[in-house]
């Protein structure tokens, strides 16, 4: 079983021109709607403040001045932000995510352009019906704009360590288990991913999940469950050493 096609692995592998191997971890829905409804807040703050300065300043500014402002923070705040933090906006950061080209490498103009160019195609409907069925149902949580800019919205490093602590507190409740046979580099990452989703699907999801590829790696049906199974072989890989290639 491959980690790139397994039915509960969320991690893509992207090459750099370098070479150079990275695992990314995409950002799905909850989180992004978070970080969005985090600067949607921070654009309306910026946009009052433009307008208590015309009311304050009405006959030294024209209306017009004010029209180009509120133009700019609408169309260009996640672009000017994206570009000038690496990645992140004031609520990406919070929420620990960022944008990167779909090879890992920091995202460039064009591509923050275009991603945010198309946000008014995400966002046409109320709710924004497009960008949900987009990002539920595509690989990698992309939306429209993340397509057509070739992005990723990613965890940050300090939320993939955040991430990769609670995993060791799970896996240190669980009893180690063995399979029937060696796992590939590729089924070690796989099953690694199921047990860092672990605590966001519940027991019986878990369960569902585990039990299409528990039952090739055990022969005891009256042991643990399948999802116990399969963090029991979690903990006993994750203190071996992974693959080079996956930083």
């Amino acid at each position: 079983m491959s980690s790139k096609n397994a039915a509960f692995d969320v991690s893509l592998e992207a090459l750099t021109p370098e070479g150079i191997e990275f695992l990314l971890t995409p950002a799905g829905l909850p989180v992004r709607t978070l970080a969005y409804a985090i600067d949607k807040m921070i654009q309306w703050l910026i946009l009052i403040i433009i307008f208590l300065i015309f009311v304050f300043l009405r006959n030294a500014i024209g209306i017009w001045l004010v029209l180009i402002l509120n133009f700019c923070v609408d169309w260009f705040y996640h672009v000017i932000c994206e570009l000038t933090f690496h990645g992140q906006s004031p609520g990406k950061r919070l929420t620990g995510i960022r944008v990167v080209r779909n090879n890992g490498t920091p995202v460039d103009p064009a591509s923050s352009f275009l991603r945010n160019l198309l946000r008014f195609a995400d966002t046409f409907f109320f709710f924004f019906p497009i960008a949900l069925v987009s990002i539920t149902a595509s690989r990698g949580f992309r939306r429209l704009g993340d397509w057509a800019g070739g992005t990723l919205v990613v965890y940050s490093s300090r939320a993939v360590n955040f991430q990769q602590n609670s995993l060791n507190l799970l896996l240190a409740k669980c009893e180690p288990a063995n399979p029937l046979r060696p796992l590939s580099n590729d089924e070690k990452q796989a099953v690694l991913s199921f047990a860092r989703r672990y605590p966001l699907l519940g027991e019986a999801r878990a369960n569902e999940i585990a039990g299409v590829y528990a039952p090739y790696l055990r022969d005891n049906v009256n042991g643990p469950s399948d999802a116990a199974f399969l963090l029991g072989i979690a903990r006993k890989i994750s203190g071996e050493p992974q693959p080079e290639a996956v930083k």
